[in-house]
């Protein structure tokens, strides 16, 4: 069984929009995240991205979740080594 998933851009038929509520924010964030990590995309892309946009993108995921999950919510939610 896969450790991954992602469930919400298969499902989601609402507004894909930032600026107009905190839900819909939140909803294009999970879908925006969801699509940009497509495998297939990931493969087009990576190459393409400069050694600034890697760091970048690196330290961001790593602040934000340092600044919003507990140890064990992060071994079990982004590492799941706990399964």
């Amino acid at each position: 069984m896969a450790k991954h998933s992602h469930n919400f851009i298969e499902t989601y038929t609402g507004l894909v929009g930032f600026g107009f509520d905190r839900e819909t924010d939140e909803n294009a964030i999970r879908y925006y995240l969801q699509k940009f990590s497509d495998d297939t995309l990931m493969e087009k892309l990576v190459g393409r991205l400069t050694d600034d946009e890697l760091s970048e993108i690196f330290f961001m995921i790593n602040k934000i979740l340092k600044n919003h999950l507990s140890e064990p919510e992060y071994h079990s939610l982004f590492l799941k080594d706990n399964e």
